[in-house]
């Protein structure tokens, strides 16, 4: 019997620091690498549908009811309430897709990476870091819509977020999107060529040679 490269999916989740470039690297991703191999995550959310968004592709639209009881049945990765609506990452889309073949990313802030830890631990966890304090900075000015103040409260959270690098399995230093984009290609790449993933998977794969 041979043995399957590819079999089970893997959740990349790639979370860091706000301005250090999360969805920029996603988006690179996903234009590079084939949606039969690797899927973007979607949510699930209480927030109304706003133009051109359709359910399941943009995200899973939940009423109040739907989400909490979603919460109470353990059926989310992670989930977080922001300005009155829910926003979370459904079990069951991850678990399908990765059970198909298809690698599953997952763009997320530190906390909620922490609570997919706590839930799904054999996930690939990937933290984004900026090249430096300084261009973090400059990245999160550049966006013209900061005030001082709050551009020194973005910092602030970051350096406490900067500090849960140490819970990651892997850090990519995105110094240029094409860069960082190749650096998790290569994880990926890595991740499937694992002896324990392909054997745990596959442990009769030496029957038949």
């Amino acid at each position: 019997m041979g043995i399957d490269s590819k079999g089970k999916g893997l959740l990349i989740v790639l979370s860091g620091p706000s301005g250090a470039g999360k969805g920029t690297v996603c988006s690179a991703l996903r234009k590079r690498v084939s949606e039969t191999e690797l899927i973007y995550s979607v949510s699930a959310t209480t927030r109304q549908p706003r133009q051109g968004e359709v359910d399941g592709v943009n995200y899973f639209f939940k009423t109040r009811d739907e989400f909490e009881g979603m919460i109470d049945r353990g059926e989310l990765l992670e989930w977080a309430r922001y300005v009155d609506n829910y926003y979370g990452t459904p079990r069951r889309f991850v678990e399908e897709q990765l059970n198909q073949g298809r690698d599953v990313l997952l763009e997320i802030e530190v906390q909620g990476a922490k609570q997919v830890k706590e839930r799904f631990p054999e996930g690939v966890f990937i933290f984004l870091l900026p090249p430096s304090l300084d261009e973090l900075r400059s990245r999160i000015l550049e966006r013209g819509t900061e005030t001082e103040e709050t551009v020194k409260d973005r910092m602030n959270v970051a350096v406490d977020e900067l500090e849960q690098v140490y819970h990651y399995d892997y850090v990519v230093v995105n110094d240029r999107v094409e860069s960082a984009c190749g650096r998790v290609r290569s994880i990926l790449t890595a991740e499937h060529c694992k002896r324990e993933r392909l054997f745990h998977n596959q442990p009769d794969w030496l029957e038949g040679l």
